[in-house]
């Protein structure tokens, strides 16, 4: 037997227990004041979970109204300290102060939703509204922040790792056990194109979710930008050697992303997700790039907002991620008429 899996065990017990005392009323849920959409996920890891917050953020925005999305910042220096990371149409805080993914969707939606990383949603919530007439949440990973009452919760499935391994953390990756997915008001198939069939995954789902509405989407490749921080101007050409690297959760997902998109990819390298970069990594990225013989880099937008300090000599791009629901115009329905 494997030795962690009692911790897993009792982990899960300890989560069906909160849950437990959020439905009897034991643990209370406070209402934000304004229409509340989450959007979150059963796993550690990524699941695609940021660039549909911004689809989402789009969206409301589009429809009128004042969105303010409400993150934890993980990564960034200081956790229980409040951050805004952008108001508005300007950027106020840095990877550093904010965390990678804040601030990767803070540049993507400058003009169109306020950011705000706080570990307390709900005080941040209530200094949003007075500050800036709110009129609409977002919560970034909220599926187990349940103190925050949400009028919409939305949930994201890996199609290439979907249950954890069905095991419970630290024995697997599963953050709550799967039949707790029970709470979902939608249920977002993400990367649905890596996998030969998502029948069983969606068989599942609707089994312990009758009632949720389930989505598939897909993540491609809209352009590659080159980063600040690079040598020259070039145009990105695919059928040149690129070597690619990332710190994110789920990194294969991403060369896969890059390979469906034609890139001819010498290599990779992969870091801790929400790693900070220095000097020496750049050296060594390089290095590796050139022994691979690869003349271009490749990496993601949310590592982009951590190397804006550092210099390359190699090109280095930006793959920007664009979002691929299968029912565009039914989700943008189920968003707006919360």
């Amino acid at each position: 037997m494997n030795l962690i899996a009692p911790f897993g065990i009792l982990y899960g017990y300890i989560t069906d227990l909160r849950n437990y005392f959020y439905v009897r009323g034991i643990f209370k849920t406070i209402d934000l004041g304004a229409r509340t959409i989450s959007v979150g996920n059963i796993t550690t890891g990524g699941t695609g979970k940021t660039p549909l917050v911004a689809l989402i953020a789009n969206i409301l925005a589009e429809h009128g109204e004042k969105v303010c999305i409400l993150t934890r910042g993980y990564g960034r220096k200081d956790e229980n300290k409040r951050v805004v990371v952008c108001s508005r149409d300007t950027m106020v805080a840095d990877a550093e102060l904010a965390g990678d993914e804040p601030v990767e969707l803070a540049q993507q939606l400058l003009g169109r939703a306020i950011i705000i990383a706080d570990a307390d949603r709900v005080a941040a919530a209530n200094w949003a509204k007075d500050n800036f007439g709110i009129t609409t949440f977002v919560l970034d990973d909220g599926y187990q922040h349940r103190r925050a009452k949400r009028d919409l919760d939305i949930v994201c499935i890996d199609a290439t790792d979907p249950f954890g391994k069905g095991r419970v953390l630290p024995a697997g990756r599963l953050r709550e056990p799967v039949a707790n997915l029970k709470r979902a008001s939608s249920i977002v198939i993400t990367r649905a194109s890596l996998v030969n069939s998502d029948d069983e995954i969606l068989k599942k789902v609707t089994a312990i979710a009758p009632d949720a509405l389930i989505f598939r989407c897909d993540f491609r490749i809209k352009e590659f930008r080159p980063l600040e921080a690079t040598p020259e101007r070039a145009e990105f050409d695919p059928d040149e050697k690129a070597f690619a690297f990332c710190a994110l959760g789920n990194p294969k997902n991403f060369f896969e992303t890059l390979r469906r998109a034609g890139v001819n990819l010498a290599g990779e390298l992969c870091f801790p997700d929400h790693y900070k970069y220095n000097h020496e990594d750049v050296s060594a990225i390089e290095n590796a790039a050139k022994s691979a013989g690869a003349s271009r880099l490749i990496t993601t937008a949310k590592d982009a907002v951590k190397l804006q300090n550092l210099q390359f000599s190699l090109p280095c791009f930006v793959g920007v991620i664009e979002t691929v629901i299968d029912d565009p115009v039914r989700f943008r329905e189920l968003v707006i008429s919360v």
